[in-house]
């Protein structure tokens, strides 16, 4: 194990000793090394212009590398192409497919190594935002911790967080707007339906010694149906687990393990008397070599309800304790399933069929390595998506590629509300704001990667655009974050060789470029599918 540790810190430092060297000056610098934050840097690289990515962590690939190993491709693959699709397809040649939407983490991260390698693109690890200087609209550089300086021409924020967004002066919004704001039926707060997210059994919300369980919110405590509030879809860590005896370590017990802490858990498995399975605790889905992608799934899961709220603003302190209680749920959910008495037998068995991989996120405990943030900031930009830019504006003149998976938002919290079952009232737990709509393929709209002018005029973001919770619920899938990457970073390379802002940058030949990629900006580009 030492031994393992010690090559990977040292291909880590020597990943790109033979390009050239770190400089202090840049044509495009790029904030955060999520997939999109790749796909930025890669194609602005290959337009021959000097790029850095900057990431404050170690790793590259965002959530692609960390764990969502079964990509949500879902009504959309035949829209994914540039980058995105050598990515896949790259995927697909490690396990001898033409292409592959499933992979194991580390192949995921090689990948993106690889690709930046051969762009030539400096990557700054263990950088985080310190701050921004600018000139009027114009930003002129960052500070990343430890005291360095960044200069360049463009920026780009592909961070989930928006930090760099936010730090420059950008507008933006955090949680959900109301119906009303954007005449958008599925905004706000939702009703409390039936389905597969829902608890299927009675789960009574009081504590036995009086107040409601935690993270559970009161009736008198939420918003209006189709109101809006600040809260919005939950976080999680995406696991990878193994089957594989050879490659699996055991789940042991968390440090801080409380068993209290599942209660919501031994509650639902009391009112089922023996009719779950562990498949309502843990979406697995399996990927190569005897693993899995652990997505939450059903009421009580992965996902920590109510948790992630404070996260978009928090300071470093604060985001780390809500990283930490996510990650210390996902851990213990395991280990309350593999060994809680209250689990039946049955579950147990197959729980305990999963252990940790020894091969993936040797650094962080064989646990991921990114919190799932799903939603967070998202910019008031020069164009703002709603819900009728997936449904009945799907046209855009400045596309710059396209989307078309559902309109996805997972529980937003765990809500208690009066059931009323004669002759009792009972206090009963609801799961609020999944939401999961089918639409048409759209075009996503070159403005809703632009800042205000007169707020950046030298910023691109591709993680947190301008959309609605509504319309970020379908453009939030990790292809989409690489299309809008590749797009961003070709249009970044042709800013600064046509000497103009990213505001008057050349539509036309910005799509022909992107065209010329490979790039799906209309679904007449879409190639013919073979018979």
């Amino acid at each position: 194990m030492l031994i393992a540790l010690v090559v990977l810190l040292f291909a880590e430092l020597n990943l790109f000793a033979e390009g050239p060297p770190i400089q202090e000056r840049f044509d495009v610098v790029v904030y955060g090394a999520s997939a999109s934050g790749t796909m930025v840097a890669v194609a602005a690289a290959q337009l021959g212009v000097h790029v850095a990515l900057v990431e404050p962590g170690a790793h590259v690939g965002g959530m692609v590398s960390g764990g969502l190993s079964n990509s949500d491709v879902e009504n959309q693959q035949q829209l994914i192409g540039g980058l995105a699709h050598q990515f896949f397809a790259a995927a697909g040649a490690h396990y001898h497919q033409p292409i592959s939407y499933t992979f194991e983490p580390h192949v995921a991260e090689k990948i993106f190594r690889d690709m930046l390698a051969k762009a030539g693109v400096n990557v700054l690890f263990h950088s985080g935002l310190a701050g921004v200087e600018k000139n009027g609209a114009l930003l002129t550089g960052i500070r990343i911790e430890g005291g360095r300086k960044l200069s360049a021409q463009v920026f780009i924020d592909s961070s989930y967080e928006g930090d760099l967004m936010k730090a420059a002066g950008v507008s933006y919004v955090i949680g959900r707007e109301s119906q009303q704001k954007y005449n958008e039926p599925l905004a706000g707060r939702q009703d409390l339906l039936p389905g597969h997210h829902q608890f299927r059994f009675n789960v009574s919300a009081d504590r036995a010694g009086g107040g409601l369980l935690p993270f559970v919110v009161a009736q008198k405590d939420v918003a209006p149906t189709g109101a809006a509030d600040r809260r919005f879809q939950s976080y999680c860590f995406r696991l990878c687990l193994t089957e594989d005896p050879a490659n699996r370590l055991p789940v042991t017990r968390p440090q801080s393990y409380d068993p209290h802490r599942y209660e919501l858990a031994r509650r639902y498995l009391e009112g089922a008397k023996g009719a779950l399975t562990l498949g309502d605790f843990l979406g697995i889905v399996r990927i190569p070599n005897g693993k899995s992608d652990v997505n939450s799934t059903g009421p009580v899961s992965t996902d920590l309800l109510g948790a992630s709220w404070e996260y978009p603003e928090a300071g470093h302190t604060r985001r780390q304790q809500i990283w930490d209680e996510h990650l210390t749920w996902a851990q213990g959910l395991i280990y309350f399933l593999q060994n809680d008495s209250a689990v039946p037998d049955a579950i147990r068995t197959q729980a305990n069929r999963w252990g940790l991989p020894k091969d993936e996120f040797i650094d962080t405990g064989h646990w991921p390595n990114q919190l799932y943030v799903r939603e967070g900031r998202r910019m008031l930009g020069e164009y703002f998506l709603t819900e009728h830019d997936l449904e009945t504006l799907r046209e855009k003149y400045d596309s710059i590629g396209m989307a078309g998976y559902n309109i996805d938002i997972r529980e937003v919290e765990w809500l208690a509300h009066k059931v009323y079952l004669f002759p009792k009232v009972i206090n009963q737990v609801f799961t609020e704001g999944y939401l999961s709509m089918p639409v048409q393929p759209w075009q996503i709209p070159y403005r809703a990667l632009l800042p205000i002018d007169e707020q950046a005029s030298n910023l691109l973001v591709t993680v947190c655009i301008s959309a609605s919770t509504v319309a970020y619920a379908s453009f939030r899938m990790e292809p989409n974050y690489m299309i809008a990457g590749e797009s961003a970073g070709v249009a970044a390379a042709l800013s600064i060789k046509e000497k103009t802002s990213l505001h008057k940058v050349d539509i036309v030949e910005l799509q022909s470029q992107l065209r010329a990629n490979g790039q799906i900006l209309a679904l007449s580009d879409v190639p013919p599918q073979p018979r």
